[in-house]
């Protein structure tokens, strides 16, 4: 009996400190989950862009406007870019959360031998995946229209990055509070889309009153679109040092954020 329990122990499966092999199939599960609606959330975010650019640039005309010393559809582009890819970031990762847990298949991920820190990065690098393929995608079709300068490769990438990670960190824990999809677009509607439109995605900040100047200035938006405006011209409206700064600290606060409430199984267990 002793050498039946003996052969037969049961013991943890051991996979390292990081299970490398599940956190790509949950990563590579939330690239394949976006690829297959492209239309949706690839092209659809890219023909809003388009449009915002269009009815601006006829509205208010590229000679009567300007920001930074550069001609308003110029200035305009990257703002409307950059907006995009924080929407879609925090779409990402809200939606796979929300639909997980109304469906009921997110319990495939909490037994899956995952830890909290897998699971979290896996589907907030997907988001990230999803806001560079948008850049990308955005940033080939614009060309075509306008003529797009740039200044600095590495400033549009880290702050694609740096916006589609904290995004996406938030969406992670909007999708672990929302238990509807009306709260969800509460969120949406009530704070991500006013601090994208307030952030100077549209206009320099510098135009607005000194009061507005500093508000605007401790919103994390306005530096995520103020720093991938920058590799695209070269000029900015607030400090790229605090700004980079500012940004690495909310992204790192924002996934510990997402880490805890996952790893206390936050609104997803009873």
């Amino acid at each position: 009996m002793v050498e039946i329990e003996e052969k037969y122990k049961i013991y943890e499966k051991k996979f390292g400190y990081v299970n490398w092999l599940g956190f790509f199939a949950l990563y590579h599960k939330e690239i394949l989950r976006f690829l297959k609606v492209v239309i949706q959330t690839i092209i659809s975010p890219l023909v809003t862009a388009l449009l915002f650019l269009l009815v601006l640039s006829l509205a208010i005309g590229n000679e009567r406007g300007g920001a930074l010393g550069f001609p308003f559809i110029t200035f305009l582009a990257p703002g409307l870019i950059a907006m995009q890819i924080i929407q879609q970031a925090f779409s990402h990762t809200s939606s796979s959360i929300m639909i997980g847990k109304i469906q009921g298949n997110i319990v495939d991920v909490l037994y899956a031998p995952l830890s909290p820190g897998e699971v979290t990065l896996a589907i907030i690098l997907a988001a990230v995946t999803r806001g560079l393929i948008i850049a990308m995608v955005s940033i080939i079709a614009f060309s075509f229209i306008i003529d797009l300068v740039f200044h600095n490769f590495y400033y549009i990438f880290i702050y694609t990055f740096l916006g589609s990670f904290i995004l996406g960190a938030i969406g992670f824990v909007v999708g672990l509070w929302a238990e509807k999809f009306d709260n969800m677009a509460s969120a949406t509607n009530f704070i991500i889309v006013p601090l994208s439109f307030l952030s100077g995605t549209f206009y320099s900040i510098k135009k607005l009153p000194e009061i507005l100047q500093k508000i605007s200035e401790w919103n994390p938006f306005f530096y995520i679109i103020d720093g991938f405006r920058y590799g695209f011209l070269g000029t900015s409206d607030g400090s790229l040092k605090f700004g980079l700064l500012y940004l690495i600290l909310l992204s790192c606060l924002t996934w510990f954020a997402s880490y805890i409430l996952f790893k206390r199984g936050y609104k997803i267990k009873f």
